[in-house]
């Protein structure tokens, strides 16, 4: 005795179906086979796929290991092209500091920041404003990076104002 296989009417794939489905399907959600119209309903049916053979199965495989393969031997080889050029760039400035040395008598100098500290140089920069050519004194700001240059000095009240409220402080030229 043979086993007759149906088939549940999946709701979800009806949403979007036509208003013609309707009438084949009113009434039962499983069908059969050997239903009548069948084949207009397949559509909407929850078919399961069939088993895939072990063949299948491991020919998907085998082409999945390849690909995994195929990615690792590309990555490699990107990698290999980027640490020659590394490699590259530092052999020529290693060539370049000998050429500088065979030169000069000495190797370049690497500037470092305890360099500019032992050397006593400002790395900060200032900003100036002026206004005219003679300047009676100026404002600095802050830290005094910022100087703000003036013709007249301001009387007593409003420089202690300036420095009170805005840290302004008052340099004579």
């Amino acid at each position: 005795m043979t086993e007759r296989i149906g088939y549940k009417l999946n709701p979800n794939k009806l949403v979007g179906a036509s208003s013609s489905i309707l009438p084949y399907v009113v009434g039962a959600f499983y069908y059969t086979e050997d239903f009548e119209y069948f084949d207009v309903i397949k559509p909407y049916l929850e078919i399961p796929e069939k088993p895939k053979s072990l063949e299948e199965i491991s020919q998907e495989f085998d082409e999945k290991i390849d690909k995994q393969i195929e990615d690792v031997e590309y990555k490699f080889a990107q990698l290999k092209c980027y640490q020659e050029y590394q490699y590259n760039q530092k052999f020529n400035r290693i060539i370049e500091n000998f050429e500088y040395a065979r030169e000069n008598g000495f190797f370049p100098p690497k500037l470092t920041y305890s360099n500019l500290i032992a050397t006593g140089s400002n790395i900060t920069s200032s900003f100036v404003i002026r206004c005219g050519t003679d300047n009676a004194g100026y404002y600095t700001i802050g830290a005094g990076n910022v100087r703000y240059y003036m013709n007249k000095k301001p009387n007593w009240l409003v420089r202690n104002c300036a420095k009170i409220f805005f840290d302004f402080t008052w340099k004579d030229v």
